[in-house]
């Protein structure tokens, strides 16, 4: 369900009730029932799409006991109740993540699909962790995880997540770029079924650093980690500055870009095939994905959330579970 306050109950069941689904994945949800019967009211209240309504029939619920929260039966007035309070929408999103991983780990369920959360709800509900992404990773035996984008012809990864762009020269080590390098490739092999998987890596600096006047770090940690991975035997190449490196990883050359933070990664997915885009942890016991966009809090509860990202992710989870050599465990 994601974050409560967000658009997350709204992609979700429009995903849900998209025509055609229903030979693709079988959903279950998982979130507060009550909400998001609300919800699906509010987009279709001259009757529930038959899809949407037997989802809604067995929500696994995290909300806990009725006098939890009140027995609210409107969007408007769930929205008016969750108002400044986002330490219940960060509890309620943590739940859900940790029975989502319950489910699929005991085999009743092939796949996570997570809706958008809210990183400081999330921390206020007694989840501290940076995001999605570090807190599947320790649910999941602490895990060495990296996080895919992938859309049309282009997957990128960012070696750093989200932390302050002052701290990322300080953060990439040639230990960290290798071994994002390894579990790329093997996601690449096991999930995507790619073969021989050709890795580029995103230079840090403008120009790779134009030989030093503009930063080391491209001579001193990215060519020695590119060199590194290359003996132990992937197929990784580069560097190369960031300008140019996505458009060759986007015409087919490379399989994907390995980035050096967050939003070097992002905005060229982003600029590459936003709103169709999907968020792929690899390296967990099973597959994961979600939509490649936040909460937008500025038009939840409005009815015109775009839902294509997070219908995309939940076909491309069901797609992984059919095609991939590894199955969820």
């Amino acid at each position: 369900m994601g974050d409560a306050r967000g658009i997350g109950p709204e992609v979700l069941l429009k995903a849900v009730a998209e025509p055609g689904t229903e030979k693709e994945f079988e959903p279950l949800l998982i979130g507060v029932e009550s909400l998001l019967a609300a919800q699906a009211k509010n987009l279709w209240p001259n009757g529930l799409p038959l899809r949407v309504e037997k989802a809604l029939g067995r929500v696994v619920e995290v909300g806990g006991s009725s006098e939890s929260f009140p027995a609210l039966k409107d969007l408007r007035g769930w929205r008016k109740f969750l108002l400044g309070r986002p330490e219940i929408c960060g509890s309620w999103a943590g739940r859900a993540i940790e029975r989502a991983v319950g489910l699929v780990r005991e085999g009743r369920a092939e796949a996570l699909v997570t809706a958008p959360l809210d990183k400081s709800a999330l921390n206020l509900g007694g989840y501290h962790y940076p995001g999605h992404t570090e807190m599947l990773s320790a649910l999941a035996g602490g895990v060495e995880v990296a996080m895919m984008l992938a859309g049309g012809t282009l997957r990128v990864v960012p070696a750093t997540t989200h932390v302050a762009l002052s701290r990322v020269p300080e953060l990439i080590t040639v230990e960290l770029l290798v071994g994002q390098c390894r579990v790329i490739d093997r996601g690449l092999r096991e999930l995507f079924a790619i073969e021989n998987p050709e890795i580029a890596l995103c230079g840090l600096n403008p120009h790779l650093g134009d030989g030093g006047l503009a930063g080391d770090e491209d001579q001193r940690v990215v060519s020695a980690a590119a060199e590194k991975a290359r003996r132990a035997g992937l197929a990784v190449h580069g560097p190369f500055p960031a300008d140019t490196v996505f458009v060759r990883a986007a015409r087919g050359e490379f399989h994907a870009v390995l980035a050096m933070y967050h939003d070097q990664a992002m905005i060229a997915i982003k600029m590459h095939s936003f709103g169709r885009g999907v968020n792929i942890t690899l390296g967990l016991p099973f597959v994961r994905t979600s939509p490649d966009h936040g909460t937008a809090l500025d038009i939840a509860g409005r009815g015109i959330a775009d839902p294509g990202s997070m219908l995309e992710a939940a076909r491309l989870a069901a797609r992984l579970c059919r095609s991939g050599k590894r199955r969820t465990g």
